[in-house]
């Protein structure tokens, strides 16, 4: 149990109440988020301590502290485990270890849908007892998930519209998706999102790997002269996890709680990234961007050179006991079958 809690339950026994009544009192639990408050995670995340709270009737409530107050983004899991926070904001690439069966959601597979993305992740880290017990090792629970989206690529000076034109080019990519890029004789340049602005204006890149909405957010259209919408994968690990300890000290309803809002977490932010990536192309679009659709021909020679890292991936899991290939099957079947709910009745916030 974390200081955090104890702190919530001392304060709660001082006040006099019985102990009957303790594992239900008012219990307020910090949560550490590297990023800011803003933006459609940040809503999305409140949005989850709001539901919480609506759920238990106020009784568990979370004081979200934003920015990296708690700890860094490369510090998260570490920190959440240790009760430094007794819930927080992991994202896997930077716990490539720790965090590899929920890595699975960055490989290079055909799902480009954000909604489809998630509920897939959700779903598989949800039901799979050997992630469960992978996590517990690590005295971490899984509660929910977000998405950067779908991975396209804006260029200045140039246009992708073959996996021919990527040859020579300075890019700067994004994991296994910009490794791919490699592949077909790309030059990789290290460089944050956030510089991609600068690199692009000065020509250090010629080229970008990124999100739509972070386009738009960035105002990276304004040194872009195209945007290739590659509709390959995206980097999905990014989520909500808790401390194990203060998890199981909760009431089973707390519990029960915790893990329906997480699961409507996929559902929120769906419906917010989906907006915020349409806004975006629309703003490249009035900047005087050219939009390019890659053909499903050329996307396919990206997916077959992909399939090195979900190989190594499997190889991964499998030395850790994870059984790679089975979870990869699974996890591919878990995207065609939320790609066939979308098709059949559209997204949650269109059904009404």
């Amino acid at each position: 149990m974390t200081r955090f809690l104890k702190a919530a339950l001392a304060s709660t026994i001082l006040a006099g109440a019985t102990l009957g009544s303790i594992a239900h009192a008012e219990t307020t639990l910090f949560f550490g988020e590297a990023g800011p408050n803003r933006g459609a995670r940040a809503d999305a995340l409140n949005w989850f301590v709001e539901d919480v709270a609506e759920r238990t009737g106020g009784e568990l409530n979370f004081d979200v502290q934003w920015g990296g107050a708690l700890f860094k983004a490369d510090a998260a899991a570490q920190a959440v485990a240790d009760g430094v926070a007794d819930a927080g904001t992991i994202i896997a690439v930077y716990f490539p270890q720790e965090m590899l069966a929920y890595g699975i959601a960055d490989l290079p597979v055909q799902n480009p849908d954000p909604w489809v993305g998630m509920k897939a992740t959700d779903e598989l880290m949800r039901n799979s007892d050997a992630i469960a017990q992978n996590l517990a090792d690590q005295n971490l629970v899984y509660i929910g998930t977000y998405t950067t989206s779908a991975v396209h690529i804006g260029c200045k000076g140039t246009a992708i519209r073959t996996v021919e034109d990527i040859e020579g080019l300075k890019v700067r990519g994004v994991g296994a998706y910009g490794k791919t890029f490699a592949d077909f004789g790309a030059n990789l340049v290290n460089m944050s999102i956030y510089d991609a602005y600068q690199g692009l204006d000065t020509g250090l890149l010629d080229c970008s790997q990124g999100y739509s909405y972070a386009v738009g957010a960035l105002n990276q259209q304004e040194v872009m002269d195209s945007y290739t919408l590659l509709n390959w994968g995206q980097v999905g690990a990014l989520g909500i996890f808790m401390n194990k300890d203060v998890f199981d000290g909760l009431p089973e309803d707390q519990q029960q709680a915790l893990m329906e809002a997480g699961k409507g977490l996929s559902d929120e932010f769906g419906r917010l990234i989906n907006a915020d990536n349409e806004a975006a192309i629309e703003k490249m679009k009035e900047a005087g961007v050219e939009i390019i659709e890659l053909p499903a021909e050329e996307r396919g020679k990206l997916v077959e050179k992909g399939n090195t890292y979900l190989e190594e991936w499997v190889a991964q899991a499998d030395a850790a006991g994870l059984e790679g290939e089975a979870l990869l099957d699974e996890y591919r079947a878990l995207i065609e079958k939320y790609q066939a709910e979308r098709d059949e009745q559209g997204y949650p916030w269109e059904r009404g």
